[in-house]
């Protein structure tokens, strides 16, 4: 069976700016992999090469077996990429509705699952996306693989800015994700569920992988390049 995400080799970046360098990273099937590292260190960008959002120069990507090669990224979302980037890619100005009827098109047309795991967005349904609070615009955009039902799901610092409790209550959901079966490769500072998620840990410094382990390797306190400042 080939992996939910296959990475080898590769760069990307903006521009003539190279930000990613030989990156290889492997996401099986129904696992939770993490990506962890400081700020600069190519997080997002991999993430973002990978939905289509940042320029890929080399190497290859490939979705379920499938190489990816100049899909843009609503192709790649079409083979069951679903990328929630930091800062939340909400629609501010359409209602909460009309955001999740815009992601329901892509899957089987009903969002009914989403309320159920967030009850406050359906006493929102006619608010503007824009006049949430920040952890209710991150339900919304989790509600996004909830309602497409993603075979891969590229989450990138969804607790950024938020509360305690609200976190805990966005992981309980991602946790609930993945035993379902979903691949997610997962960005997160937050270390305590970046490593009690995942079931390996990629460590990221200037472009390119510095380390690979399981979280205990990382709670141990194992020296691991890039670790030093963040939390």
């Amino acid at each position: 069976m080939p992996n939910a995400l296959d990475i080898s080799g590769l760069s990307a970046g903006y521009g003539r700016v190279e930000v990613l360098h030989g990156v290889d990273l492997l996401v099986p099937e129904g696992v939770v992999i993490s990506l962890v590292g400081a700020n600069g260190a190519g997080k997002s960008t991999l993430l973002g090469a990978v939905a289509g959002t940042v320029a890929r120069t080399g190497g290859t990507v490939a979705v379920g077996g499938t190489r990816l090669r100049r899909q843009n990224a609503y192709e790649i979302a079409r083979l069951g990429v679903c990328h929630i980037p930091e800062g939340r890619g909400i629609f501010p100005s359409l209602t909460v509705e009309e955001n999740l009827v815009i992601q329901a098109l892509g899957g089987d047309g009903n969002f009914d699952r989403a309320l159920e795991y967030f009850p406050r967005l359906r006493e929102r349904l006619h608010q503007p996306a824009g006049t949430l609070s920040g952890g209710e615009q991150q339900m919304l955009a989790i509600s996004r693989a909830l309602v497409t039902r993603p075979k891969v799901l590229l989450l990138d610092e969804i607790s950024m800015g938020l509360a305690p409790v609200v976190v805990g209550q966005l992981f309980e959901t991602v946790e609930d994700l993945a035993r379902q079966g979903t691949s997610i490769l997962l960005v997160e500072q937050y270390l305590t569920y970046a490593l009690r998620l995942a079931e390996l840990v990629y460590v990221m410094a200037k472009g390119r992988v510095a380390f690979v382990g399981e979280p205990h390797e990382l709670r141990s306190g194992v020296a691991v390049p890039g670790m030093t400042g963040f939390s």
